[in-house]
């Protein structure tokens, strides 16, 4: 809704301002057309200056008989007004599909970042040219006031957004753009690329080296055992949370899916040894996965551990049933202090361990073991390349010495004796 209007140039435009935006707005009416446009200031003085030229070019523009016409029911859309329709389209089609906290990121992305700055836009000049501005005033450092420092200290600088963040605003706005693409308002999608940057460092993901791996599940089983009555069950889950996700690779949210009746112990002929055949539920839609002999005996565990009385409903009994879940409740906290207690949260990058690492521990142990690339991703639900540039990358066990020390033979001569008889040299 517009607020604030105010007459320029003896009302042949005005200045107006959003309920949803601090910044000034310019309006006028030609050759039959409203036409909109966006100061970029929240100062009125500044705010109608801009106005004026804008509209003297405009008006020259009509008289030069250049002025562009519209492209959709007598007025072209904005990016907001593309955007809105977007959303819509967007909850509705992917419902259950995708996650609702990535479709609401789409929406929290556009309302505070996308439209303040490009809103106001016709939808045909979203550019490569202002993706690249947008880039540029996302990178600025932004002077903010701090409510505690006096009048007369200079205000801090903001946070800039990280590189992903930044990349999933492009993400929403080029999700945009296509939906525009689709309902014929533009020719086609812009270079939304970034300009100026190299390729990036394909750097591994954080996991537990074997070492690694042996302190933490000897910390937790310690943990368990030493564990006040009030949160041992808690402590036993987390243990077993370990060991099983280690052994089976699985995502921290097919693990939250999981059911007893997903998981079947059975014995594999190919190995002569017991594991667990998995129905995994999680991003990739349904799936398998078959774990190692060492997840056996942690489900197990799992599957006999009485449940305390806070899961439990009226009449219900306390021993897991088929439709109940593996995981219940969350152990994110307890989890991320055993890993600070024992000084194991960040790896030598600094990167941050969570539960995820757990599944990336998996993938790189079964390669140190020498498994089939191929068969390891679709044990993981996931492609060889995310492997290959995110796993095998570091594993030294990947590397062929044998391959790589290669020596040529060396040639010898041989030349005849006074006798008569060949001889080396």
């Amino acid at each position: 809704m517009e607020r604030q209007a105010q007459d320029i140039l003896g009302g042949r435009a005005y200045v107006f301002q959003r309920d949803d935006s601090k910044y000034w707005y310019a309006a006028t009416f030609l050759n039959g057309q409203n036409y909109r446009h966006s100061t970029k200031t929240d100062d009125l003085d500044h705010a109608i200056h801009n106005a004026e030229e804008w509209y003297m070019s405009m008006r020259g523009k009509a008289e030069a008989g250049v002025l562009e016409q519209s492209l959709h029911r007598g007025l072209e859309p904005t990016l907001r007004e593309v955007a809105d329709q977007f959303m819509k389209e967007y909850s509705v089609l992917t419902e259950g599909e995708r996650n609702p906290r990535w479709v609401q990121g789409h929406e929290i992305r556009l309302r505070v970042h996308l439209l303040p700055f490009l809103g106001d836009l016709p939808i045909s000049k979203v550019d490569s040219g202002k993706v690249q501005e947008y880039r540029v005033h996302r990178m600025t450092p932004k002077e903010i006031k701090n409510p505690n420092a006096e009048d007369n200290r200079p205000h801090e600088a903001g946070k800039l957004p990280a590189v992903k963040t930044l990349h999933n605003e492009i993400v929403t706005l080029r999700l945009v753009l296509k939906a525009a693409l689709r309902r014929r308002l533009i020719a086609g999608l812009p270079d939304l690329s970034a300009p100026f940057r190299k390729n990036g460092k394909v750097s591994h993901r954080a996991w537990f080296s074997p070492i690694e791996y042996k302190e933490l599940y000897q910390s937790t089983r310690k943990y368990a055992k030493e564990a006040l009555p009030h949160i041992r069950w808690s402590a036993e889950q987390v243990h077993d949370y370990v060991l099983f996700m280690a052994n089976t690779g699985l995502r921290p949210d097919e693990a939250k899916n999981l059911q007893h009746r997903d998981i079947e112990i059975v014995h594999d002929d190919d190995t002569d040894e017991t594991i667990l055949v998995i129905e995994v539920r999680g991003k990739r839609g349904v799936g398998y996965c078959k774990s190692t002999p060492m997840a056996v005996k942690p489900y197990q565990r799992l599957l006999n551990r009485s449940k305390p009385k806070k899961f439990l409903k009226a009449g219900q009994s306390d021993k897991p049933q088929p439709s109940d879940s593996v995981f219940p409740g969350s152990y994110i906290k307890l989890f991320n202090n055993l890993l600070d207690r024992n000084k194991l949260k960040y790896d030598r990058d600094n990167q941050p361990r969570t539960a995820y690492s757990l599944r990336h521990t998996y993938i790189c142990l079964r390669l140190m073991e020498g498994a089939d690339v191929y068969q390891l991703a679709k044990n993981c639900r996931t492609s060889v390349e995310m492997i290959e540039k995110h796993y095998a990358a570091h594993i030294k066990n990947m590397l062929d010495a044998g391959l790589i020390n290669v020596r040529k033979s060396k040639k010898t001569s041989k030349v005849k004796s006074d006798e008569g008889e060949e001889a080396d040299l």
